[in-house]
């Protein structure tokens, strides 16, 4: 008996009509604007080896991704991140390529995770890679595209940034065991004071444990770095935080000082590949980043190329759904002409609708035994025009 063969997979959808061409314009916006900047499209494979994923550093855990054997019983995965897939490509197939490299991509991820209700295990992503520059004019360069990739979609919008760097910082002088470390992490990353505050408290009352408790609570504006500043008195964390306000403060000279540009000392992404500045952006409406991205410039040398790189993605299932609330669905093209043909004329009916369409129009061919049936299809949709071949051409007007 089958249980499965008329629904979808749990976190996967069918996607209809306006929808996909929300979903498209949406990639195709974000690809002109990468394209402008001089980025070149890289498609890499869904599947991949295991190992990929599987480096020292294990940013993807095991449970959350899609896995599958081939035929020699070696295990692959559905990809999870697209940037990994390109750091491979970059140390091996682009390794003699000149520096720096800018790459952009719109494919889809996968991943799963259960506990998350309303999940999307299959999310389209577009974004952009910018490998083989550690130089402050890179990280803007990647901050004003992703503003231009925001802005685009007509909403108001929000850009944060931090450096994960200060984090690090941070827990590298607090004994606790990694697994600790990142439970830190994520109470960090969703501002879970409480359980923050407890978890840390068990580690005794400290000037590290007092200032990982008030990161979270550090966003904003310039103030946040005097804030931060009397926090944390260490020489590191100090030079990391004068690096992050000059770039604050060129963003936001970028963006006109409008104040969508803010720094979130609190964020620490989930692929903990990150090893300085981190962005975010978010869209009025989410309450979820629809942009996230930053500097990873280890994550290569896993791969045996140690080059700098800088990239962000965006979600774009999660801007096309902020879209279709907005009920501005794009309407779908209407056809111009309908082609009618007589029996016995139905080549030469597919090759006038051919002709017509040379000329620019939108054409279909009917696909109704008699005109009557033609007439009320194309009053229901709205074609102006039929075209009706029995020998001869002629034109009737709905």
């Amino acid at each position: 008996m089958k249980n499965y063969d008329l629904i979808t997979p749990e976190g996967t959808k069918d996607l209809l009509f306006g929808e996909c061409i929300v979903r498209r314009n949406i990639e195709n916006t974000l690809m002109r604007i990468f394209r402008s900047r001089g980025y070149s499209e890289t498609i890499t494979p869904g599947l991949e080896f295991f190992d990929v994923f599987n480096l020292n550093s294990r940013y993807f855990p095991q449970e959350n991704l899609y896995k599958l054997t081939d035929s020699k019983g070696r295990l692959l995965v559905m990809r999870p991140d697209t940037t990994m897939p390109i750091a491979r490509i970059v140390a091996t197939r682009l390794r003699d390529a000149d520096l720096p490299l800018k790459l952009c991509y719109a494919q889809a991820v996968y991943t799963t995770e259960p506990s998350l209700k309303g999940r999307s295990d299959e999310v389209v992503q577009a974004g952009i890679e910018l490998i083989g520059s550690q130089l402050k004019i890179a990280d803007l360069e990647v901050i004003s595209t992703a503003v231009d990739s925001l802005s685009s979609f007509g909403m108001e919008f929000s850009l944060e940034l931090g450096h994960i760097g200060i984090f690090k910082e941070l827990v590298s002088k607090l004994d606790a065991s990694e697994k600790d470390k990142e439970s830190i992490r994520k109470l960090i990353e969703n501002k879970n004071f409480p359980a923050l505050n407890d978890l840390l408290d068990s580690f005794g009352n400290s000037a590290v444990t007092n200032a990982l408790k008030k990161l979270p609570a550090l966003f904003g504006g310039e103030e946040v770095f005097e804030k931060a500043e009397e926090l944390m008195p260490d020489d590191n964390i100090k030079r990391i935080l004068d690096e992050l306000r000059e770039v604050y403060a060129d963003a936001s000279e970028l963006c006109g000082g409008d104040g969508s540009i803010t720094v979130d000392l609190g964020l620490v992404n989930k692929t903990d590949y990150y090893t300085g500045l981190i962005i975010k952006g978010y869209l009025q409406g989410h309450g979820e980043e629809v942009l996230s991205g930053g500097r990873y410039d280890k994550l290569i040398s896993e791969f045996g190329y140690d080059v700098p790189a800088i990239g962000f993605a965006v979600n774009i299932n999660a801007v096309a759904k902020l879209m279709e609330k907005s009920d501005v669905l794009p309407a779908e093209p209407k056809a111009d002409v309908i082609v009618y043909a007589e029996e016995g004329c139905e080549v030469a009916a597919l090759k006038a609708a051919s002709e017509l369409r040379e000329q620019g129009l939108v054409v279909e061919n009917a696909l109704f035994d008699d005109l009557e049936s033609v007439r009320e299809y194309a009053m229901e949709k709205k074609i102006a025009k039929v075209v009706v071949i029995d020998g001869e051409s002629k034109e009737v007007n709905i």
